[in-house]
């Protein structure tokens, strides 16, 4: 039977602080939290197509939907969330998350099924006390399976967003009863026993717990959710002040590189409650940070478990990756910014995909922005895990980010649309959807999406109302910074022209099958980087070397319980070692030619059907060399007395997304001959 999109039930107190802030269709904040100018839309309300449903069906064929079968010992019936005496830590609550996400987002029936006995345990496992989830310690760790610390505060802030997203596409009442016996469990329980009792994961990522928190009691208004609101924040590691009032991440403290992915929407969280300015300025001030001491082009920063600096080779763990876009969705809700949808498209369409094959069965723990060699060899990262780490495989490195990376695209496409506070709806970063939602009257749209963005620069809406209905509603649509000549036109005449960085609202009387276009052209820009090296940028999407590639499927005879049976090595059978010849900026648009490829429906994400190239020109740097399986020290850009060769060649470059090798960050070569 099909699953109908269900919403938000509010008290009566809420129902009309809802009506007197124009918010009555969905839920926002409840007094005296802050009303947010965007609210997510019940699971199940968005749904993919073209390309990003490719993504998601890759995951329901692949890894994602068979996690079970493929790693038993820590997914199958043993599991401590199913009741049995296997891993009872954050693994199989990572996998559920994103299953149960993807699962509802498909409507897929038997991926629901495969959810529900994990939901139906942890709805059953709750104490009198309000604890719940597993609850004894065994002695020891069995390899590679996590049995102690069942009390852990940590793993069930993981289990708390499951059923969030559980309730948001069944209205489960069971939900709100076990949320807030647990909460008052928490309150009852946290000053003896804080965050980091039994780990310090807590600590760095109460954030997670906090934002259920505020989530409940916009639909309960109980006030002791407040109460322990605050002392969860008292109790998480001091974000705010670190990015306002320290160096930490200039000086590249050692802070855990998922612990800042996760931890840097607190500040923001917590702000819906402050209402104090300075938590959204250290949100912003983290970022800016972050780029400038630690980032890469592809919009993620160097941390190959700590922190590092800006260096290209430096890794960059997928859990960073989806977590990183959960905090960027989670902001962008709150403050409407326009930058954190414009940062999210950029790990979304380059660091994502890149790191996970097309068919969802293996990943990278770590992945590099100058990537030139898969193989098992130890790098010059802060950790590295039998060397295994850059290899693709479904257990190389460490299986956390086998367990947690099934969470990227599905809350992806649950976010692309947003309800707003004044009964509307907005798009505020873009890819092929379309949504079902209640706005103005209360009348039930949807809106058909229809791109090929990041790969195109058109986007077009279409406005589907039942019955011939006229509906009044905003139509919210953000303008990206990078875009300075987008346009805008209503059923075929031009609307506007709207500056860049904004998001812009289309109020008026809209009639079925209203057609709204949106252009936003791009230009090839060069953004500086590490040793004055360039990237080349356009739009979302970052340009890499296309480096042709061999791949290898190795048995692995020497740790197989730890790594894996398999995983595969990536060589290069083609010259990385280029520098980009140094141009002026008016001459940037010539020497950069864009190629578009035909788009046939292939799946887009690999070098063989990148819908787009740009054609250049370089030189070989010829005492770049390979340095422990990595590409050695960037040269300096423009470098005196550089030893280039002779010729100067010319080279294709393709989406980050698209690529396996690369090199992202180009040092500049003039274009002359230097003697050698």
């Amino acid at each position: 039977m099909a699953i109908p999109l269900l919403f938000f039930s509010c008290t009566n107190n809420q129902k009309d602080d809802a009506k007197d802030r124009g918010d009555a269709l969905y839920t926002n904040n409840q007094s005296p939290l802050r009303e947010n100018p965007y609210i997510e839309l019940p699971l199940g309300s968005v749904k993919a197509r073209g390309w990003l449903k490719q993504m998601l069906m890759g995951q329901k064929e692949g890894s994602t939907g068979h996690l079970d079968e493929l790693y038993p010992k820590v997914m199958g019936e043993s599991n401590g969330w199913l009741g049995g005496n296997g891993d009872q830590w954050e693994r199989g609550p990572y996998w559920i998350h994103g299953l149960i996400t993807l699962a509802y987002t498909l409507n897929d029936h038997e991926l629901i099924e495969k959810t529900q006995p994990w939901i139906e345990w942890i709805l059953d496992s709750q104490k009198p006390s309000g604890y719940f989830g597993p609850d004894t310690d065994f002695e020891e760790n069995l390899p590679g399976v996590q049995r102690t610390n069942a009390a852990d505060w940590w793993p069930r802030m993981v289990v708390l967003k499951i059923l969030k997203q559980y309730y948001s596409a069944t209205q489960d009442e069971r939900v709100i009863d076990l949320m807030t016996n647990y909460f008052k469990y928490q309150l009852e329980t946290l000053p003896e026993k804080p965050l980091d009792n039994w780990t310090f994961w807590a600590r760095y990522r109460g954030g997670d717990n906090l934002m259920i928190v505020y989530w409940l009691y916009n639909r309960t208004g109980d006030h002791f959710l407040l109460e322990l609101a605050d002392l969860i924040h008292k109790q998480t590691f001091n974000y705010t002040h670190k990015f306002l009032e320290t160096d930490m991440i200039k000086d590249h403290e050692r802070i855990h590189c998922v612990n800042l992915a996760q931890g840097i929407k607190e500040p923001a969280i917590y702000y819906q409650h402050s209402n104090d300015d300075k938590h959204i300025k250290a949100v912003k001030t983290a970022f800016a940070d972050i780029k400038k001491f630690s980032g890469q082009p592809q919009g993620m920063y160097g941390g190959d478990e700590a922190l590092r600096n800006n260096n290209p080779i430096n890794g960059v763990e997928l859990c960073s990756v989806v977590e990183l876009m959960y905090s960027l969705e989670t902001i962008l809700e709150i403050t409407g910014d326009v930058q954190f949808a414009d940062h999210l498209e950029r790990v979304a369409y380059n660091a994502l995909p890149a790191q996970i094959t097309d068919d969802f069965m293996e990943r990278q723990y770590f992945q590099q922005a100058n990537q030139v060699k898969v193989t098992r060899e130890h790098r010059n990262f802060s950790l590295n895990h039998g060397g295994t780490d850059v290899c693709f495989g479904l257990f190389t490195g460490y299986p956390c980010c086998t367990s947690n990376m099934h969470q990227g695209w599905p809350i992806f496409t649950q976010n692309a649309w947003y309800a707003t506070a004044d009964g509307g709806l907005a798009a505020l970063y873009y890819a092929p959807t379309e949504v079902t939602a209640k706005v103005g009257d209360g009348t039930e749209i949807t809106v058909e999406e229809e791109t090929n963005y990041p790969f195109e620069d058109n986007v077009r809406f279409e406005i589907n109302i039942p019955e011939g209905k006229q509906v009044s509603f905003p139509l919210k649509l953000r303008i990206p910074e990078w875009s300075q000549s987008a346009s805008l036109m209503v059923n075929g005449d031009e609307y506007s022209t709207p500056e860049a960085n904004q998001v812009i609202s289309i109020n008026r009387q809209w009639t079925d099958k209203d057609v709204v276009e949106l252009k936003l052209p791009a230009q090839v820009e060069l953004n500086r980087w590490h040793e004055r090296a360039v990237s080349v940028d356009r739009g979302p999407l970052n340009f890499v070397l296309k480096i042709d590639s061999k791949w290898e499927k190795v048995n692995n005879t020497k740790d197989p319980d730890r790594y894996g049976e398999y995983y595969y090595k990536v060589t290069p059978q083609s010259p990385w070692n280029y520098g980009l010849i140094d141009v002026a900026e008016d001459k940037i648009q010539e020497q950069y030619e864009l190629i578009r490829r035909q788009n046939d429906g292939s799946f887009p994400w690999n070098p063989e059907n990148a819908p787009l190239e740009i054609k250049t020109k370089a030189r070989r740097i010829q005492n770049w060399k390979l340095y422990n399986g990595s590409a050695g020290p960037l040269p300096y850009s423009n470098q005196y007395g550089a030893k280039t060769s002779d010729e100067v060649e010319a080279i294709t470059l393709i989406p980050y997304g698209c690529s396996n090798l690369r090199i992202s960050e180009f040092p500049l070569v003039g274009n002359y001959h230097v003697m050698r």
